[in-house]
């Protein structure tokens, strides 16, 4: 990559975990790029939406130094488990997995953010916050032409040569290029909970409990909160606390949308995590694959292969929407002959090496093509 690729101007909408990692990677590859982001600063910690962090995730920031600081402040997750009611139908060892990692861990995605923010800091580079993009159209996505409004009300017309929407599933980057969302929406709304407790709890584990019909899962934030989400709106009475609650952090609910834009770039601007694909939270891979992204985006502009972009991302967005949606089925499906079949096979498949090791990798978010420049053994 010669001087004239580094003096490209990059502009990226969102400062998200897509956008952060975008502005890291490009940043760490000799770039001086500008992230702006609509908010008063990074997710709030009581009100993660993402939680789990997995290898391949660890694996892309390690150049990047970030690695080292995420593992130290999350928590290793040793094992999945799926139970229907007293019965364990499976339980999957994430730590059997080879490499420098288990599957997956456990960290608020503020935290997260952060560590993002101080690694980013190195390079003197920091979110513009409460700078919104304008809702106008993109005329020419080969030159791209935005607005910027700040808090203080003052705009500022850029043009970069690269325009890089990581700004969410509302995208103000996606919808001034014109580019449709198509998708669905599941049925069934979801609830969630967050509890701290007095004392610190096992949070070594995550757990999914089949009601029959429904679901509750449970999930490691920290070694003293564990958030409960469920398709029953009932489902705080159904919890079987580890120990005495200190306070509920938070709640929320919400619907599950399968969507994502085809092609993930027009021109010059390109588009990366929510702002391209939404997913069911089942299997933890919205972030990390958003995270993925990233990477993968800065890597090609670094090599100048940019126009690459969305034929590279898009068959493992695909893939990763399709096995969400299979997972999110399989936990949520209603009918009494299916819940049956289910909890009879799903042990049974378990038991075979080579399904519980596409499960592991599937986890780990290894099922997705190795990023050429990693230059160490998964």
């Amino acid at each position: 990559m010669g001087d004239g690729a580094k003096a490209k101007s990059i502009l990226i909408a969102g400062a998200g975990p897509a956008g952060l990692t975008a502005a890291l990677e490009l940043a760490r590859r000799g770039f001086v790029p500008r992230i702006v982001d609509d908010g008063p600063g990074p997710a709030p910690l009581e009100e993660s939406r993402a939680l789990g962090i997995n290898a391949r995730t660890l694996t892309l920031l390690s150049a990047a130094g970030v690695t080292d600081h995420i593992v130290a402040a999350a928590q290793p997750i040793a094992h999945f488990r799926l139970r229907s009611g007293a019965k364990i139908l499976a339980n999957v060892d994430t730590r059997r997995l080879p490499g420098r990692f288990c599957a997956i861990h456990g960290l608020a995605q503020g935290a997260t953010e952060r560590l993002l923010i101080e690694a980013l800091a190195d390079y003197r580079i920091a979110p513009e916050w409460q700078t919104a993009v304008e809702p106008e159209t993109i005329a020419d996505p080969l030159k791209p032409e935005v607005t910027l409004r700040r808090a203080d009300g003052t705009m500022e017309t850029v043009r970069p040569d690269i325009l890089v929407g990581a700004d969410g599933a509302h995208s103000a980057i996606r919808k001034a290029l014109g580019a449709g969302f198509p998708g669905e929406a599941l049925e069934a709304h979801f609830y969630l909970a967050d509890f701290r407790y007095q004392k610190p709890v096992d949070a070594h584990f995550a757990e999914i409990t089949l009601c029959d019909p429904g679901m509750l899962g449970r999930l490691p934030v920290s070694a003293d909160v564990l958030r409960y989400i469920s398709t029953l709106e009932d489902f705080e009475s159904r919890i079987v606390h580890p120990e005495v609650v200190a306070e509920k952090t938070w709640a929320s609910q919400f619907r599950i949308h399968f969507r994502h834009v085809e092609p993930m770039a027009k021109g010059n601007v390109f588009l990366a995590g929510d702002a391209a694909h939404i997913h069911s939270p089942a299997g933890a891979r919205g972030m990390n694959l958003g995270i993925e992204d990233a990477c993968w985006l800065a890597w090609l502009i670094a090599e100048g292969r940019e126009q690459e972009y969305s034929a590279l991302r898009i068959p493992a967005v695909k893939q990763v929407l399709k096995q969400t949606y299979g997972l999110t089925r399989l936990v949520t499906m209603k009918n009494p002959l299916a819940i049956a079949a289910r909890n009879l096979f799903a042990p049974l498949l378990l038991r075979f090496g080579p399904v519980r090791r596409q499960l592991l990798h599937s986890i780990a978010g290894y099922d997705t093509p190795t990023p050429p420049w990693i230059d160490w053994a998964e």
